[in-house]
């Protein structure tokens, strides 16, 4: 039998409203755009998170449904990256003897690296004649998304625009690292991984491990060296801005 008019969007309408829905997308997505990367041969383009986005934002735009019903599913993913920014310390921990013969080159790229996405972010959005707390949003943007999110709250910035700032820092690191990296001939694995977490945090630690062991290694202990750089940077020199 045929059903009913309406019974699909009554089974739809109960079905978004539970949490586990939306998770589960949220872990199906993921998981196509994986495999999709894994048939590419693991393609800087091809970017898992960018792709899981893409059929993310494809389904809550043909459902009709607003993102703070999404989110409220899906924050269970969103818990986990406490977490999983806490346990960057195993990779410091395991790296620990080569970043100490590396301790000073990695200070100064951490400065330059930490200062340049902060200055170039708000000088860009000032000569655009962008509003302070729209400002205030980007500074943080090349940070972690927790430690990202709890600089903006407490500079005057948008958690929310900020997230998305920072999710497109990172989707975009990680495509171009790769290939630029190689263009600029550098060689150096703890340097390309180091660099690419400094500049793409998690996402482009993510590509960086799909890359080499010690690349992603020297990317998680970037990152995490980043987000605390970040946030003792950004209220500063956003103040200059201001």
């Amino acid at each position: 039998m045929n059903p009913e008019p309406g019974t699909a969007a009554l089974i739809w309408s109960y079905l978004s409203r539970g949490p586990l829905l939306w998770l589960t997308l949220t872990l199906a997505a993921y998981l196509v755009g994986d495999a999709l990367s894994r048939r590419s041969g693991r393609k800087p383009w091809a970017n898992p998170v960018l792709i899981a986005v893409i059929l993310i934002g494809t389904v809550l735009e043909l459902s009709g449904t607003d993102y703070a019903d999404y989110f409220d599913g899906a924050q269970f993913v969103h818990f986990l990256l406490g977490p999983a920014t806490v346990a960057l310390a195993l990779p410091l921990w395991d790296n620990l003897g080569r970043v100490r013969q590396a301790a000073l080159p990695m200070a100064a790229a951490l400065l330059a690296g930490s200062l340049t996405a902060v200055v170039v972010a708000l000088g860009v959005a000032a000569l655009c004649g962008l509003p302070p707390a729209t400002l205030a949003a980007l500074a943080p943007k090349s940070a972690t998304a927790p430690v990202a999110i709890g600089i903006a709250e407490r500079i005057g910035g948008a958690p929310t625009l900020t997230a998305v700032l920072v999710l497109a820092t990172g989707i975009f690191g990680a495509i171009i690292a790769t290939p630029l990296l190689n263009a600029l001939r550098v060689r150096d694995w703890r340097a390309r991984g180091f660099a690419t977490g400094v500049a793409a945090h998690g996402i482009g630690t993510a590509r960086a491990l799909q890359v080499n062991q010690t690349a992603g290694a020297f990317a998680g202990i970037g990152m995490g060296l980043n987000a605390v750089m970040t946030a003792i940077l950004a209220p500063w020199v956003l103040s200059l801005f201001l």
